[in-house]
Formats: structure tokens, sequence, C-alpha cells
């Protein structure tokens, strides 16, 4: 195990900050949306000139930071409304838009500074409680030595993943949680959840703080838990998707089935919506993914084309088994292919070759269209719009396949060594156990804090609406407004 650490560590892909690499080198750069030292760690490490942003770094993740909001507003907001009866058309859409802007607002209070300071291996500390010391000259490591991006950057783009994480949970208790319990629940998931996780996987002191195999030592120990055990997570399989997963299957449970559930007709209203957010969600998920990278390199272009030929793959393998299956394809289908494909190959894209990429697609769309059907019917929750099925069986998958296609015989980019400031040895073995790793503490660690925050949100407020309430449906008890007037 020593023996695997050694070499993994120098390796440095680990745990969520993807290899990184400098621009000129063809081999991928670190996991981005991990973006690990969060502090001016960078410019202290060279007291000759400290490094500054570079301008095309900054634009580009402005971009980036852009398209993973539209991703959520209005992206997901419309693939899940659609999905949802017309009387609840605007319940789902407000419950995205608010859990975004507190989210956002948290994050800029103490999020950041617990996610991404320094402190544990568990949470940051309090240094950059309400931004503090952060202005317009402090910058943030990338994964490039030397390499910097302006920390205000970084800042907003990494609250776009906090807030899109804790707006997927809705799905699953979608049409009867009312609307003050959602916004409870996600402020307290929010802070016990996803921060100590995005610590975990995410937070390191950055490559220049990395000379030898002594400072390599010191940063390790100084990291995320999940970081140090060598688990690669890109943009977030772990981090967004199985968190958010498995919190919606606890709520499914805990919140209880729809009035009606099996009994009445409960089909989507609009898939001409949900198709538009399934598209946004596709356009928006280039900036998750490939702006997770931090710099505008060939690593960025990598996870870019992973993530349009995985999604295209995964759209294929559903549409088609889901043919085979049950006669005709469905634009639900096609749709629910195209997230399944996103999800899975977002711990991956900065890490594995286009073939890789287009393995994982085809893999996570049978297996996602498996776990909306026979694994729902197994675990018997309501989760009403699939947000375990597909968020949280489609980050496992692509975790999992991360271990096996980061391989450089396999068209993978391999982990790198800070140390030799090289591409280092790799052991497929050793990674898929580091992936076990970080799968199985995402899994738990979401369970446990779900089932707590839902249980404190149902005794201080209460979980459901009442029964007259979810028949009449949310958009006009719970807001006083309807979607559609006819």
């Amino acid at each position: 195990m020593k023996k695997f650490f050694a070499i993994l560590m120098l390796a440095v892909g680990l745990a969520g900050a993807a290899p990184v690499f400098a621009e000129e080198k063809a081999a991928p750069a670190a996991e981005a949306s991990a973006p690990a030292a969060v502090v001016a760690a960078a410019a202290e490490a060279a007291p000759a000139a400290a490094p500054v942003p570079n301008k095309g770094d900054t634009a580009w993740m402005t971009v980036a930071t852009v398209l993973v909001i539209l991703m959520t507003i209005p992206g997901l907001a419309m693939f899940y409304g659609g999905l949802v009866r017309a009387k609840n058309m605007l319940s789902v859409l407000m419950q995205v838009f608010v859990i975004f802007s507190l989210i956002s607002v948290l994050w800029a209070i103490y999020g950041y500074t617990l996610a991404f300071g320094g402190g544990g291996a568990f949470y940051g500390g309090l240094d950059k409680l309400f931004l503090k010391g952060v202005t317009v000259d402090s910058v943030a490591a990338t994964f490039s030595k030397g390499v910097v991006i302006s920390e205000l950057t970084f800042v907003a783009f990494q609250a776009t993943f906090a807030a899109i994480t804790c707006a997927l949970i809705v799905g699953a208790f979608a049409e009867r949680m009312k609307f003050s319990a959602v916004l409870l629940f996600s402020l307290i998931w929010f802070t016990f959840a996803y921060l100590p996780m995005a610590h975990m996987v995410w937070y390191w002191d950055g490559p220049d703080a990395i000379t030898d195999a002594a400072s390599l030592e010191k940063v390790t120990a100084a990291a995320g838990w999940l970081w140090a055990k060598g688990a690669l997570d890109f943009a977030g399989g772990t981090v967004v998707h199985i968190n958010a997963g498995v919190a919606g299957l606890v709520g499914a449970y805990l919140v209880g089935k729809r009035v009606g559930y099996g009994k009445e007709s409960m089909a989507p209203h609009s898939l001409t919506t949900t198709m538009i957010g399934a598209s946004l969600l596709w356009v928006g998920w280039f900036g998750f993914n490939a702006g997770s990278n931090l710099e505008a390199t060939g690593t960025a272009a990598l996870a870019f084309l992973n993530t349009l030929v995985a999604t295209g793959a995964a759209t294929l393998s559903w549409t088609l088994a889901e043919w085979m299956l049950k006669g005709k394809p469905s634009m639900l289908g096609s749709a629910s292919g195209a997230v399944a494909g996103l999800v899975a190959i977002t711990p991956a894209c900065g890490f594995v070759g286009p073939m890789g990429a287009i393995v994982i697609g085809l893999v996570a769309g049978v297996l996602c269209l498996w776990g909306v059907n026979g694994l729902k019917k197994l675990l018997g929750a309501d989760d009403a719009l699939d947000v375990f099925g597909v968020h949280g069986v489609g980050g496992i998958v692509g975790a999992l396949l991360t271990g096996v296609f980061v391989s450089p015989d396999l068209g993978g980019t391999g982990v790198y060594d800070y140390v030799a400031n090289k591409v280092g040895e790799f052991n497929m073995g050793t990674q898929i156990v580091s992936q076990l790793w970080g799968v199985g503490t995402a899994i738990v660690w979401s369970a446990v804090v779900s089932f707590i925050a839902f249980k404190i949100v149902d005794l201080v407020i209460g979980l459901r609406v009442p029964e007259e309430e979810e028949r009449e449906g949310l958009d006009i008890t719970s807001h006083g407004e309807s979607a559609y007037h006819y």
C-alpha cells in the first residue's frame, strides 16, 4: 500500500485534481473543477517574479463560468420542468432558481473558505470567511507550475458547481415537498455534504508547492482526504453527481411517494421543454468540464472533445437499447441518454482519450437506462425525475472507468509526477482502488448527511405539503401562480 501511495502521489493525478500539464505538453492537465490551491500559494513560491493571470485564461474561465450558469438556469430548470405535470411546472423552476441564488450567496459567505481553504482533511479553514483577503490582485493556483488565475474568477466558477449540485437533488422529490423545506434542506446539505466532499477531493496546495519528494509529502499531508488517497475526479463525478444522486435517493425514501404514484398517470407534461433543457445542459457542460482545467490549454480541448463524443455515444446507446427493449425509441430516452453521458464523462474528461470517452458513454447509456427502470423498481423509491438512476449510477460508472481509461496504454493521459515534471508510472489496479475510495466515501457521506438533514427539516417545518395541496398542484398552492393559462 505504501508503494502504491508513493507512486501515485508522485503522479499527482490524485483525488479530483487531475494531472496538471504545462500547455506545451501533450499530456492533459489536471483535474479541473477541483482547482485545488486557491490561495496565492503559487505567487508566494516564486520570490523573484510572482506569476500573474493570463488574459486568455481569464477570458476562457469567465466564459466557462457563464456556461455553467446556463446549465442550471435555464438548462436544468427547463429539463426538470418539462418532466413534471403541468400543475407543478413553476414549483420546479422556482426551486432550481432560488436554490441557485441561495447557494451562490452562501458560497461567498462561508462556502468558499470551507471548501478551498487550508485547514484539514475534511474541511478548510475560515481565513477566507466573507471572502476576506480575496481581491482583484489575489490569485489561485492552476494545475501547471507558474500559472495562476484570478482568485475572484475561481470563486465564481466554483460557486456555480456548488449551486447546480444542490439544485440537482430537487428532481428526486419533485411535486410534493414544501418550498421552505427544500431551501432548509439545501442549506444544511450544502454545508455538511457538498463542502467537505469538495475539500476532500479537490483541495491541495498547488503544483508550485511541489519541488521534491519532501515537499510532495508536505502537500499530501495538508491536502483533502480523498486527494491524498489518489482518487481522480476531473470535474465532479463524486463531488457533484454521486453526492447529489445519493441525496436524491435518500430524499425519495424519506419524503415518500407522490399521491397516486403507480396508479395515476404522471407523464411529463412537456417533452419539448425537456429536450430544450437537455440541449442547454449539453452546451453548458462544456464550460463545466473543459473549464475545470482552469487554463485554455490542450487539456481543456481534450475535455471539450470528450464531453462531445461521450455524450453522443451515450445518447445512441440509450436510444438503441430502449428501441430494442420497448419497440420504439423515445425523445425522453434520447435526452436522458445525453445527460447520462454528460454525467459519466465528467470525472474522466481530462484524463481519458476520445476513444475511452466513447466507451464510457456507451456503457453509461445502457447502465443508466437500467438505473431508471430495473434498478428503480428494485429500490422501490419514487425518485420522480430519476436523479439517482442518472446522476448516481452515471457518476459511479464514470468514476470507476476513469481508473481504467486514464491508462496511457488505453489512450489516457496517465497521472503526472510534479517532482519529475513528467507523466509517472501507472498501475491500473491501484488507481481503481483509489477510485473506489472516492465512490464509497461519496455514497456513505452523502447518505448519512442527507438522512440527518431530512430528519431535521421534518422535525422543524415538515417535509411534505398536505395531500389536498399536492393534488391541486404546487404552482397554485405554494406560489399562487400557474405556468399556463388555457
